[in-house]
């Protein structure tokens, strides 16, 4: 590890060998002239990012590992989608610019291939800078062209906007393996397309693991993106997904209350599942009548258990015995989940005071029969 312009750079082995193994394959002065350009390339690159993410108000760190760099940055403060845009551009930008005025200055058109192509050093700039620095701008994922069509997706598919991206990236790459197979003279593509391939993949099989909309959000919003972190939540508390489940959230009551306060007021119904999240929360962080209110209008759109036991949760924590009495009734008459009601009688803390009371002891000897 060594510090450039005030980042932390981490040289991972692989980065070595790979351009050890850029020697050996070319084994000429062409070989050692593009692996030098690549390392030099690479560092200019990920430098371009960790620049324009400090600019934006992140902390950036720069790793070079086999194939690949990449600059890492922990915003100190929200971060618009143009922002995150503009930090994908900067490092092919300085890529490209800096590797073109490298050849002018060495009396090497850029454009003319005649030209560049006169020794080996001129040549391996011209593929380690203006050729690698263009590919990175494809519109494909893990690529930096791909993070930039991202952000505007996320403006119109909040919370599936990654997926699509990564779905379309995995079609266009299957397609361009599918050319170079055919075409001999691109197959010195090959590593840079199975290297795409896999990480793509990789991607794939992470996006498959069931996550809370409210995990998302928490990432989003740590990741200084709260328009989107705000995004996520309205579509998850709106757009109703009749097989979901309620997920366990392992945040804490700071990263809750952060998530809260993004939500517009009134507070969004139409999937009763996160609306019983959103109401359980509420709860968690003391706001009872918000709670309750929130609770009884989502019972009142889709009538059920789990919301009235949030309301009679709360009337219990405000002192309001008889109207926690009258809901936890409620919730048993409706029985759509009298497992789930028993649960919430024999250990919410908001109702100890209520546990021993005849009627409470009656609602839950019919929740035993069931």
């Amino acid at each position: 590890m060594f510090t450039l312009l005030g980042f932390k750079v981490h040289v991972q082995p692989g980065f070595v060998m790979f351009m050890a193994l850029i020697v050996i394959v070319y084994g000429d002065e062409f070989g050692l002239w593009l692996a030098g350009a690549i390392a030099v390339f690479t560092i200019i690159h990920e430098l371009g990012h960790a620049v324009s993410a400090r600019r934006n108000g992140a902390h950036a760190e720069i790793s070079l590992g086999f194939l690949a760099g990449y600059a890492s940055y922990a915003p100190t403060r929200p971060i618009s989608r143009l922002g995150h845009a503009v930090i994908s551009f900067s490092g092919p930008g300085i890529h490209i610019a800096s590797s073109m005025a490298l050849l002018l200055a060495l009396g090497a058109n850029p454009l003319d291939r005649s030209s560049f192509d006169a020794n080996a050093a001129t040549s391996a700039i011209w593929w380690a800078g203006p050729v690698i620095g263009a590919l990175n701008l494809i519109p494909i994922l893990p690529l930096d062209g791909g993070h930039i069509v991202l952000q505007g997706l996320d403006h119109l598919f909040p919370g599936r906007s990654d997926r699509i991206m990564l779905l379309f990236s995995i079609t266009v790459t299957g397609i361009a393996a599918a050319v170079m197979f055919v075409s001999p003279n691109l197959r010195g593509f090959g590593i840079f397309i199975a290297f795409l391939m896999v990480t793509q993949l990789q991607m794939l099989g992470a996006s498959k693991e069931p996550q809370s909309p409210w995990i998302s959000a928490n990432n989003a919003l740590e990741a200084g993106k709260e328009n989107r972190a705000r995004r996520l939540l309205v579509a998850a508390l709106s757009h109703s997904r009749p097989d979901a489940v309620p997920m366990a959230l392992a945040l804490e009551s700071g990263q809750l209350r952060a998530l809260v306060e993004l939500l517009p007021d009134p507070k969004p119904f139409g999937d009763p599942t996160n609306e019983y999240l959103l109401a359980n929360i509420l709860i968690s962080l003391g706001e009872f009548e918000d709670a309750a209110h929130y609770a009884a209008g989502s019972f009142e759109r889709n009538p059920n258990t789990l919301s009235a036991s949030a309301v009679a949760r709360a009337s219990g924590a405000l002192g309001d015995q008889r109207t926690a009495i009258g809901w936890l009734r409620a919730a048993a008459n409706v029985g759509t989940s009298p497992a789930g009601l028993a649960s919430v009688i024999d250990g919410s803390p908001e109702l100890i005071g209520l546990r021993e009371h005849p009627e409470v002891q009656a609602i839950r000897r019919t929740l035993s029969r069931v």
